[in-house]
């Protein structure tokens, strides 16, 4: 079993990034019901029952995916996945977005965040990504954060229609994360 942490919340200028709640399950049902949104997903759409065990399953002290809410609002952005991966000092990264939040900078903004917490909190020596070749704005997202492209599996993640996903596999080493952050800053000193 992988180790796990409790996580307390983080802000950035425009996030607040927390453990989800039980009740927040009618926000991930909003987005997660949407098949824009969850195209690129192996678990594809939640209906209600779904988004409901998601919540529960993500709810306490030790999430493996936290709440993305609008700083000034606290409108439900969407959620970010963050948990140890199957080695030791190794977490992995990711975000699911409303489609109403998409394109606004949210997800690299909330990455960056949890990039630091990855690295100088929690002390580890390499965080992960993964996404469909055909996802480029999630691949994007990651070169923005200085992640670079490790891998190409082909024919790797197995569809309910019965075909096969290829994946691309990004990481970020922590001597890579410290020569690009600014000390005190949300995001990296070059883009």
């Amino acid at each position: 079993m992988l180790a796990r942490v409790s996580f307390s919340p983080r802000t950035t200028s425009r996030l607040v990034l927390r453990p989800i709640v039980v009740d927040d399950w009618p926000a991930i049902h909003r987005y997660m019901s949407d098949p824009s949104v969850t195209a690129w997903l192996p678990e594809g759409m939640l209906d209600e029952a779904g988004a409901t065990a998601f919540a529960e399953m993500n709810a306490g002290d030790n999430p493996r995916e936290l709440a993305m809410l609008l700083a000034g609002s606290g409108e439900f952005v969407g959620h970010m996945v963050f948990h140890p991966w199957l080695v030791p000092r190794t977490w992995e990264i990711g975000w699911v977005l409303d489609a109403r939040h998409q394109r606004q900078g949210y997800a690299t903004e909330a990455a960056w965040s949890l990039l630091a917490c990855a690295f100088e909190a929690l002390g580890c020596h390499r965080v992960i990504a993964t996404c469909q070749p055909e996802n480029v704005a999630s691949w994007r997202v990651m070169e923005k954060l200085g992640m670079r492209r490790e891998g190409h599996f082909r024919a790797c993640i197995p569809r309910p229609t019965g075909d096969w996903w290829d994946e691309y596999f990004y990481a970020l080493l922590a001597e890579e994360y410290f020569a690009v952050r600014q000390p005190g800053s949300t995001a990296p000193t070059s883009s």
